[in-house]
């Protein structure tokens, strides 16, 4: 199963985009930190992620959010362009 939910911060956000398909897109990048516990004892985790929108309802979504709004991400990861890194697709917001 693919499936990841993140608490994060919208750090930044492109302008709408269109796919080939014609959906629109959101290019993101999503800030997490918090602290974790690693074999009994903690660890500060800390990272941005590239992520995307796609999609009527979650583009107007996303975009409502001004910058530095937290809110629990879900979606899945796949590959960036060119196989290179990752990249969350956001499929929904909480």
């Amino acid at each position: 199963m693919n499936r990841l939910v993140l608490s994060a911060t919208l750090a930044e956000r492109g302008v709408v985009r269109y796919t080939p398909a014609g959906l629109p897109a959101l290019d993101l990048v999503l800030r997490h930190e918090s602290e974790v516990s690693e074999d009994g004892q903690p660890r500060k985790v800390s990272m941005d992620i590239k992520a995307v929108a796609i999609g009527q309802g979650i583009t107007r979504q996303v975009g409502a959010l001004t910058l530095g709004a937290v809110g629990n991400y879900a979606g899945f990861l796949t590959a960036g362009r060119n196989g290179r890194g990752l990249v969350f697709h956001v499929t929904s917001l909480d």
